[in-house]
């Protein structure tokens, strides 16, 4: 065998029982959430005539529509800013624990889709700080998960996931959404 073949072979066989030792031999574990929340956020869309009501208007919209009427293909193009309240349960009418604030844009135009950056935030006796969000949210999907990507306060570098799912839709002007926090980094 010519020396350059032997150094190929070599090289080779190296490489073969180099990845056999990278393999890992343990399973990773899953982890189980230091800490689980679950809240309620009632979006209250503007549409001209709920000023005294509305917790969320419409700011971008395309050229085709106007900042009051949703645009049509599933609602592509629209940007809706947002300062919703939070509660425990399911009921908009319960006193709220903190405020959702961030904004949606439905950023496609064959699905029914958004792309969401929001913060709770809280200042209750139960619960200070926020706890900070940022995803995409296949509205058509019964659960979907969104990142949690920080946090302060009690919540300071909180890291996790949230479980959205959307409990009630009343319309283009009113939904809410259960929020199921679990984060896995906690201070």
């Amino acid at each position: 065998m010519e020396p350059k073949s032997l150094i190929i072979a070599l090289f080779l066989l190296s490489l073969f029982f180099g990845s056999l030792s990278a393999t890992p031999t343990r399973k990773i574990k899953a982890r189980n959430p230091c800490k689980r929340l679950v809240f309620y956020f009632h979006d209250i869309i503007y549409n001209g005539k709920n000023s005294n009501n509305a917790t969320s208007a419409m700011v971008g919209a395309p050229a085709w529509a106007n900042t009051t009427i949703m645009a049509g293909q599933n609602h592509f193009g629209d940007l809706i800013v947002f300062d919703d309240p939070i509660t425990l349960d399911n009921n908009l009418h319960s006193t709220p624990v903190g405020r959702a604030q961030g904004f949606y844009v439905y950023d496609k135009k064959d699905i029914f889709t958004a792309w969401m950056g929001f913060s709770f935030v809280f200042n209750s006796t139960q619960h200070k700080g926020s706890i900070n969000f940022a995803g995409a949210d296949p509205i058509m999907n019964k659960t979907r998960d969104i990142s949690v990507v920080g946090g302060t306060g009690d919540f300071f570098m909180a890291r996790g996931i949230a479980t959205l799912m959307t409990d009630a839709f009343e319309g283009e002007v009113y939904f809410r959404l259960r929020v199921d926090i679990k984060l896995y980094e906690c201070w």
